[in-house]
């Protein structure tokens, strides 16, 4: 089965897409990754999104025409990624999540938009979507949900091992001695970003190649004020996002700071503090093996950085693990989308904190109706995944 995996993170710059095609044998899945790519959200959709998260106020009406206008822009995504392999059997939309709502160390609700039926429309296949509210109402944080994904790619490592996603915010699987911890560490990407397109420091919208950061010097008392955040001392499973880690989030300690900083030096310490955060936990963890992806792992400046600041532990691009690590969390929507339709729950309770594995998401009907295939016997024991090029 060919399943499209989409998803626009919490950096909200565009949508990434995979194909996956699936074959499942007595438990063992393959997945071979026909296709995938980044296709940026048009600049008048980007800034209306931009306008519309947390802190800002917005209106119903504005909800209900983001919700259309990035349903059209997934639709048009998935319509080119499929054309591009020739055909596709199904897409899992993640949509673009505008609230996830936590109240301390529980997650109550969460809102992804991007109507599905504009792809269901376009493509004529089932489209899998808001997956994550049935963890949480399982108990769990919806979050991350990447950890199924990452158990199945480093189960069989006998070292404790991670995947880390550095988007917006920082997410870790943690596999030690066949247990699993996941969660959201912090900002990786989210307040560099939100400084970038607030003083225009470039047109892409984040710090490309890490070369605002470079240019820049790290403000130690900044720093160690953003450290004291009381989320760091939250204990795990945990998620956050946007809701907490924004741009007013940045003036505010700015202005607690009693000054404000060059940009260049600004974005040198949130970079930093990613670098700072993500270590301090790959260290108390014992990690000896991380798997890095998303868009921090294109940013030198915090890749070195980590690499510097963890000299015991080997770490390496996810796509050693045959997950690109451009696309990995694409490909991870994709696998919980077949795991859907077969009827698989596609959730690990010590990587959500839910009280047990859940079947995710909900199915808009293609066009000639839903004929579903013959349910799973059984879990998925192991999952290899290659890469056409």
């Amino acid at each position: 089965m060919r399943v499209l995996g989409m998803i626009s993170g919490t950096s909200h710059d565009g949508i990434d897409a995979a194909v996956v095609d699936f074959v499942e044998h007595d438990g063992a899945l393959t997945g071979t990754v026909l296709h995938d790519v980044s296709t940026p959200y048009s600049p008048e959709l980007r800034a209306r999104i931009v306008a519309a998260l947390p802190p800002a106020q917005t209106t119903l009406a504005e909800v209900c025409e983001l919700d259309t206008l990035i349903g059209q822009a997934f639709a048009d995504a998935a319509a080119a990624a499929s054309d591009a392999v020739g055909g596709v059997d199904a897409v899992t939309s993640h949509g673009q999540t505008v609230y996830h709502w936590v109240d301390g160390s529980h997650a109550l609700g969460t809102l992804q938009i991007g109507q599905p039926a504009w792809i269901a429309e376009r493509l004529g296949v089932p489209v899998v979507s808001d997956v994550r509210i049935r963890d949480i109402t399982a108990g769990g944080h919806g979050a991350p949900l990447v950890s199924f994904l990452d158990e199945l790619l480093l189960r069989d490592r006998g070292d404790v091992s991670a995947a880390l996603n550095l988007g917006g915010i920082s997410n870790m699987t943690v596999i030690n001695s066949g247990d699993l911890v996941a969660y959201d560490i912090g900002p990786a990407n989210a307040l560099i970003d939100a400084v970038v397109v607030d003083e225009q420091l470039n047109s892409l919208g984040f710090d490309e190649d890490g070369a605002i950061a470079a240019s820049g010097l790290v403000d130690p008392e900044l720093l160690e004020q953003l450290l004291a955040d009381p989320y760091y001392g939250l204990g795990t499973p945990k998620s956050t996002g946007k809701e907490h880690f924004h741009l007013g989030y940045i003036r505010a300690a700015e202005k607690q700071l009693g000054r404000s900083l060059r940009a260049a030096d600004l974005i040198a310490t949130l970079t930093e503090l990613t670098v700072r955060t993500v270590a301090r936990d790959v260290s108390k963890q014992g990690i000896t093996y991380l798997a890095v992806s998303g868009g921090g792992c294109r940013n030198p400046v915090m890749l070195e950085g980590l690499r510097g600041a963890l000299a015991s532990t080997e770490i390496v691009l996810a796509d050693v693990l045959g997950a690109p690590a451009d696309g990995k969390e694409a490909i991870a929507f994709a696998l919980i989308g077949w795991c859907t339709l077969h009827g698989v729950p596609a959730t690990v309770p010590g990587g959500t904190g839910a009280r047990a594995p859940r079947i995710l998401g909900t199915i808009t009907p293609g066009r000639d109706g839903l004929v579903l295939p013959a349910p799973q016997e059984g879990p998925i024991r192991s999952l290899t995944l290659t890469v056409v090029r």
